[in-house]
């Protein structure tokens, strides 16, 4: 009897439910809709403005605010800067292809290709507002240079046009970016320093407490690569809004640096404990014991005094004090453990060795990374000395793949415009060059190229209905902006949700095109027809092209990728030790992120890409501090070692680069020997005998560094596991079900 009232009473009120209904709108959807009215404003500023100055096609303004706008004002100008730069870099290419083959099309056309192959080739291996740049510089020379080799009369006076029209929207683009509702990167940037942060401290203190397994550790190690890309993409924009980031933009960029450098450390200490694990050594027990509490005392120097984790730079100037006290007594406390010990064998020494020499590595470079992040606060720091940039690493082969696919798509469409006289023949070519430009650098370009031709199609019905049923009854342009605004609203909004982005990029770029009438309006259907044809046949080619010319999706790409990614242990072995550390560090986690792009819908080939990755950056980081190591060694104290084992090392420094260039069973076997070869080599030259405590430890370091070569050499996870003798009838641990420690 008494249900339904307290049914009623538990009800919150209608009036209630709506305030929380608006209130989860606002907080959710309200950026969004500031951001599609920004947008929206801004094209029709332009638009109006390039009425008002008479410019010859004021909606290339109007397209032009659409490619460049972005939620952050810093990404506006680093998008425009580049814009410009291309724009200006591509009038110049047009001055020159005109003059030199203005009364030859046919050489003209192939001279265009080759440059529109060439700035696709560029923009494919930047991969960042770079990219735009070289982007451009192939459009404008199509876009420009096709209808000024035409007439070249008036290849100047197209060429300023051109230039003013973008510079229209360009400023008006980041005037209401700036003015209207800012939004800034420096606040986001700042959310993901922090949430990048207090979560590999939280991995930290998992992976050393005892609580991740491997699985769980390779797809954090996996989200941080897009992390590190991330960061580094957004700090690159944000220093073109704020001065405050531009004073920190150094320190920024060291974090990243030291980050990628403490996460390789934490895997590999992790690894070395696996492999312990799995070993049915009682030695390897004993090792076990004797350095797992040291792992167990690095949470508590990571965690507040009210328990819970270090978050903000404050917190993290505490922590890095402790750590510094912690990273002191570590090695005095390391020693008196090891004199401790019994265990029967030099291997399992050396175990406790190569996992006592990682643990302070890791020690050390999570002090640095903490030091860092607490001095973020400070407007000057010494910290902010740092002049080691992000490199990433794109494959040649995969930009040359791109440039010639465009040149060729290019060539193709002008033969078939010249032997047809198609009217609109160089509106097909001049857009299939571009959408295989910027399409190149999609995980999937020719599903990319598929739904911004569907958005097009859409925009061809609507752009007919608008030209010749409600622009001739416009009267001035406040009419045309009113009738424009809901078609320019929906594209944008749909640019919003990822799932529809390519559908709202087909009609934000080509609704204006076939709509917006020119100065001089033409209400011509024949011409709108032509256009309309010329755009989807053009996007229905460049798809074509991406399916058949070595498409970017083929196991083939992921295979050249993973080759690359192997070389990147021969640059390890061989390249300049000067910033050769960050060069690999950066340069293996952009082939990672790559490939990670690619094979999003092949988890099978991921996983085996996944394991070379952990191998090329286990064994390619020991190489370093090795070939570091010696080179102090040599530099000063080269009889420390005798020639037998310099010529070991050498020896090793041949068989690795070998192993990765080609990984076969021969040189595996060969690398492995050459490793264990080294090994007897420096275990020889330190001796029973007395040594200095500094030179005991130099060689200590260098043997470690060997024996956890030949640890990832033989890791039963690792792709090189299948070329060792034996492999196919072994049956190894998985030591992902259980944690290192």
């Amino acid at each position: 009897m008494n249900q339904p009232a307290t049914t009623t009473a538990t009800r919150a009120p209608f009036g209630a439910q709506l305030r929380e209904a608006a209130g989860d709108w606002w907080q959710n959807e309200r950026p969004t809709w500031i951001y599609v009215f920004k947008m929206v404003f801004a094209g029709q500023l332009a638009l109006g403005i390039g009425y008002t100055l008479d410019l010859e096609s004021p909606r290339s303004a109007l397209i032009t605010v659409f490619i460049v706008m972005q939620p952050q004002s810093g990404m506006i100008l680093a998008k425009s800067f580049y814009r410009v730069i291309g724009t200006l870099v591509g009038s110049v290419a047009v001055v020159v292809l005109v003059g030199l083959f203005a009364q030859t099309p046919e050489l003209f056309l192939i001279a265009s290709a080759l440059w529109i192959g060439l700035c696709t080739m560029g923009s494919a291996y930047n991969r960042n507002f770079r990219s735009y740049g070289f982007v451009l510089s192939g459009y404008t020379v199509a876009l420009v240079g096709l209808p000024a080799a035409l007439h070249p009369g008036i290849t100047f006076d197209s060429m300023m046009t051109r230039v003013t029209e973008i510079t229209v929207g360009i400023a008006c683009a980041g005037v209401v970016s700036a003015l209207v509702f800012p939004q800034a990167s420096a606040p986001g940037l700042v959310r993901i320093i922090r949430g990048r942060f207090t979560a590999f401290v939280d991995l930290i203190g998992a992976t050393l407490g005892g609580t991740t397994d491997r699985k769980k550790l390779d797809a954090a190690n996996a989200r941080f690569i897009g992390d590190i890309i991330g960061l580094e993409a957004l700090r690159s924009s944000a220093i073109f809004e704020d001065p405050e980031i531009r004073l920190r933009s150094g320190r920024l960029t060291r974090m990243n640096s030291e980050f990628m450098a403490l996460s390789t450390r934490v895997h590999a200490l992790h690894q070395l404990m696996n492999r312990l694990h799995a070993s049915p050594a009682p030695s390897a027990r004993i090792v076990i014991d004797a350095i797992s509490p040291y792992f167990k005392e690095v949470q508590p120097l990571l965690t507040r005094d009210s328990g819970e984790p270090v978050m903000s730079a404050v917190d993290a100037a505490d922590a890095a004090l402790k750590l510094e006290a912690y990273k002191r007594e570590l090695p005095r406390r390391v020693r008196a453990t090891r004199g401790e010990l019994r265990l029967d064998s030099d291997s399992a020494m050396l175990d406790f060795d190569t996992a006592s020499e990682l643990l302070y590595r890791v020690i050390e470079e999570l002090h640095a990374y903490t030091l860092t992040y607490a001095s973020l606060p400070q407007r000057r720091h010494e910290r902010e000395q740092w002049e080691h940039a992000y490199t990433p690493k794109t494959s040649m082969t995969t930009a040359l793949i791109a440039g010639t696919r465009a040149a060729v798509t290019l060539l193709l469409l002008s033969a078939f415009w010249l032997a047809s006289g198609w009217p609109s023949g160089d509106v097909a070519a001049l857009n299939a060059a571009a959408f295989c430009a910027i399409t190149s650098a999609a995980p999937d370009p020719a599903k990319a190229t598929r739904t911004v031709a569907i958005g097009v199609a859409f925009a061809t019905v609507a752009g007919y209905f608008y030209t010749f049923h409600l622009l001739p009854r416009a009267d001035g342009y406040w009419m045309l902006a009113a009738m424009l605004t809901p078609m320019l609203m929906l594209a944008v909004w749909l640019t919003t949700k990822p799932k529809w982005a390519g559908y709202g990029l087909g009609i934000c770029i080509f609704f204006p095109f076939l709509a917006v009438p020119d100065n001089f309006a033409r209400f011509n259907a024949a011409g709108y027809l032509n256009e309309a044809v010329a755009l989807m046949v053009s996007l229905t080619v460049t798809a074509i092209s991406f399916m058949v010319l070595l498409p970017p999706t083929t196991d083939w790409i992921v295979r050249v990728l993973e080759k690359q990614l192997r070389k990147q242990v021969v640059d390890a072995c061989f390249g300049k030790l000067g910033h050769l550390a960050l060069k690999f560090e950066s340069g293996t986690r952009d082939l990672m992120h790559q490939i990670t792009m690619l094979t999003s819908s092949r988890p099978a080939l991921r996983q085996i890409a996944f394991g070379w990755t952990f191998a090329t950056l286990e064994v390619g980081h020991a190489i370093i501090e090795l070939r570091t190591e010696l080179n102090g060694i040599r530099t000063e104290r080269p009889d420390l070692l005798p020639a037998g084992a310099y010529a070991a090392l050498n020896r090793l420094r041949e068989t690795i680069p070998a192993l990765f260039n080609t990984p076969n069973r021969d040189t595996f076997a060969n690398a492995l020997a050459a490793n264990d070869h080294a090994i007897a080599q420096v275990q020889q030259a330190i001796g029973p005998h007395y040594r200095e405590r500094s030179e005991r430890h130099r060689l200590q370091r260098t043997l470690s560094y060997l024996h956890f070569i030949r640890t990832a050499l033989l890791d039963p996870q690792s792709p090189l596991h299948t070329m060792r003798d034996g492999a196919a009838d072994a049956n190894p641990t998985n030591s992902g079900a259980r944690h290192a420690t």
